[in-house]
């Protein structure tokens, strides 16, 4: 099988808020030094899944990434995972995109490469948690796609996907080829091995620019935003904390009970 899967790097999840700084008169977020780009949790399960089913029926896997001077160690992760190939999309003309003029992007790297069996993505990504690029490229491909996958199992040329739902799952068969977009539920992504770790070392990424995916540089990018960002902020969160007081456990109790109803908690 023919398996992509698309991949974005992010600030570590994991980083403290005080590392998130923001300008609010330009709307970015600049990051403290120290904080590390990570494979965005989900993708490492979207490459998860594909593992999987590289494990069973064969084939190969490529993985596309979107982004200027992406640490090369870091993106290299699907590779150290199993994966076969990495394209990356590196090119100014990509920066300051929303989902929509990624999808875009991606979708006409797609078209590049080729022949596909099925596309994986994160149901979301760890930064901005749009959930939005992985049903974006599925539309402008004009494939169909089943989102928040929790197991996949393939079927001769078809796909039966259990999707998580707000009370359990339900199993959805769809035609190959599909876009997948990869839930947590899915389970732990395996450690990259050893061998793996050399062997991604030793393999050079594809880099692609705009150009070589005859993508219109008026859809990519801050050229191509359907999106306008209005206010970024950081919220502010406050905490008081009031003292109740009686003359015994009996008293304090009915003073908390008075006190909760005045502020119309209960």
């Amino acid at each position: 099988m023919n398996i992509i899967v698309c991949v974005k790097l992010v600030p570590d999840p994991e980083a403290p808020p005080a590392s998130f700084k923001i300008d609010s008169a330009a709307n970015k977020m600049t990051l403290a030094a120290g904080v590390n780009m990570v494979v965005s949790p989900f993708d490492e399960q979207a490459v998860e899944a594909a593992l999987r089913i590289k494990d069973k029926k064969g084939g190969k896997i490529t993985v596309i990434s979107l982004g200027m001077g992406l640490p090369r160690d870091v993106v290299k992760k699907p590779l150290a995972m199993g994966a076969d190939e990495l394209i990356i999309l590196e090119d100014p003309a990509f920066e300051g995109g929303d989902s929509w003029s990624t999808a875009y992007a991606l979708s006409m790297a797609v078209k590049k490469i080729g022949a596909f069996d099925i596309i994986f993505c994160g149901r979301q990504a760890a930064d901005w948690d749009s959930g939005q690029v992985g049903s974006g490229l599925a539309e402008l491909l004009g494939i169909p796609s089943v989102t928040i996958a929790k197991k996949i199992e393939i079927k001769d040329n078809t796909a039966e996907v259990e999707r998580v739902v707000a009370d359990g799952f339900e199993v959805i068969e769809t035609a190959l080829p599909a876009l997948i977009t990869v839930s947590n539920e899915l389970g732990e992504a395996r450690f990259a091995t050893l061998k793996g770790i050399m062997g991604a070392a030793k393999k050079q990424p594809i880099i692609w620019k705009a150009a070589d995916i005859g993508a219109d540089p008026a859809k990519l990018g801050g050229n191509g935003r359907h999106a306008r960002l209005v206010k970024l902020f950081q919220p502010v969160r406050e905490g008081k904390c009031e003292i109740i007081a009686g003359e015994n456990a009996a008293d304090t109790a009915a003073k908390l009970a008075l006190r909760l109803r005045e502020a119309k908690i209960i």
